[in-house]
């Protein structure tokens, strides 16, 4: 308990801002849904089965879930994030949701802003933004899309809808793979001054670099990988930096970090249970991130591997405290964590794992932890004898009674205290 409350105090210690010292923060919490399902697999069922995790997250108290768009591999098989937005905002009643991300390259810009813009409304303002230049490279070669391009192609794209966003005179611009002329939106956002938005990144400063351009967030996708763990401080800089060049603000309230749990009441339950999907999804990740390929290994010395870099937190709650405080540390604030969300484990210890980190994780850092640990130990270890108080007023009520009633004669087995 005393080790709770020295956690919970050192969150609430965590203040945030742009560049300095502001204000103090709670963190806020959600996850980063690919979502990976192990194959061979049912996508009818296992699309059913994210909706119903949404709708778990929902009730759990989580913030926010951010869905992923990808076309090919068969582990992620969401193609358009829009569509499971709109049905996920059907059943569920607080959480936020965001793309994670829109691969800009893959849309023309009007179009994509166009339906974000309907769900801004249809969902009064619960929808998010993400933005990115598409992570699947075979998603890409698909569309014979050069995957060198993609960046530049994202970031004609992004500046084109913030222009759409922020422009009270018509866009025209001529990208040679997209075109606008004359463009205005019929339908401005129900979100004001705009739809949140927020562009990804994982190594490369592009990511940064546009959050900055364009004043919005930024979704650190590969924060506890050990590349991209080291460029986190500088990754803020270079949003910091590109921000005061194009006279933009960037805060850190609305940088998101996402990192790998899975949680257990006990480790060795947590390493059972990834035996479902662990290592097919991190054999597929391999193939489409760019990370160095290590030799083939068993599923405990992989675990045990993720956990010894910081990659992943595999384990109990206390773990992924540690880990958040490492994130805090190494990036020096920052507004939400993202869980990665992935069939790790089958849906119901996948289900528990959620349910262990909003129980046991979250009150640390969002100042809900300290005051009821305070309070009970006020009452039990340093507090008037609340017990005998209570014991002594009865029996005042019963003597002050008798006085009224002589033939009140009450029978106790345990009599009060005398007055």
């Amino acid at each position: 308990m005393r080790r709770r409350a020295q956690l919970a105090t050192a969150a609430a210690r965590l203040r945030w801002g742009t560049g300095t010292v502001r204000a103090m923060q709670p963190l806020r919490f959600g996850v980063f849904l690919a979502p990976f399902h192990p194959v061979p697999h049912n996508p009818t069922l296992w699309l059913e089965r994210d909706l119903e995790l949404v709708e778990h997250l929902d009730r759990l108290g989580f913030d926010e879930a951010w869905i992923g768009e990808h076309h090919s591999g068969g582990l992620e098989i969401i193609a358009s994030p829009e569509v499971f937005i709109a049905v996920a905002a059907q059943r569920t009643r607080h959480i936020r949701l965001g793309t994670g991300v829109s691969s800009l390259p893959y849309h023309q810009p009007l179009m994509l802003l166009d339906r974000m813009i309907l769900l801004d409304h249809l969902t009064r303002g619960r929808v998010m933004f993400g933005a990115g230049p598409g992570q699947l490279t075979s998603d890409a070669h698909m569309m014979g899309i050069d995957p060198d391009a993609q960046r530049s192609m994202m970031e004609q794209s992004l500046d084109a809808i913030m222009a759409l966003q922020r422009s009270a005179e018509p866009v025209t611009v001529d990208a040679g793979w997209f075109q606008l002329r004359d463009a205005r939106l019929q339908l401005r956002p129900f979100s004001q001054p705009h739809i949140e938005m927020a562009v990804a990144g994982s190594f490369s400063p592009t990511g940064p670099r546009l959050a900055g351009k364009h004043g919005i967030g930024l979704l650190s996708i590969g924060a506890t990988s050990p590349q991209g763990f080291e460029l986190l401080a500088s990754h803020w800089a270079v949003a910091e930096t590109e921000a005061a060049k194009n006279g933009r603000a960037v805060d850190r309230r609305h940088w998101r970090l996402v990192a790998p749990m899975f949680l257990a009441d006990t480790e060795a339950e947590a390493r059972r249970a990834l035996r479902f999907g662990f290592e097919q999804v991190s054999d597929y990740l391999s193939h489409v991130l760019p990370i160095a390929h290590t030799p083939p290994m068993g599923l405990d010395e992989r675990i045990d591997a993720m956990n010894a870099s910081g990659a992943a937190a595999i384990g109990t709650a206390d773990r992924a405290v540690a880990q958040i405080h490492r994130l805090i540390e190494q990036s020096g604030g920052f507004g939400t964590l993202l869980l990665n969300g992935g069939s790790w484990g089958d849906p119901a210890s996948t289900k528990r794992s959620f349910e262990i980190f909003a129980e046991q994780v979250m009150p640390h850092f969002t100042g809900q932890a300290q005051a009821p640990v305070r309070s009970h130990h006020w009452v039990v270890n340093e507090g008037d004898d609340w017990s005998g108080q209570t014991r002594h007023a009865i029996g005042r009520a019963m003597a002050d009674y008798a006085l009224e009633n002589p033939d009140y004669h009450p029978t106790l087995t345990s009599p009060p205290e005398p007055v």
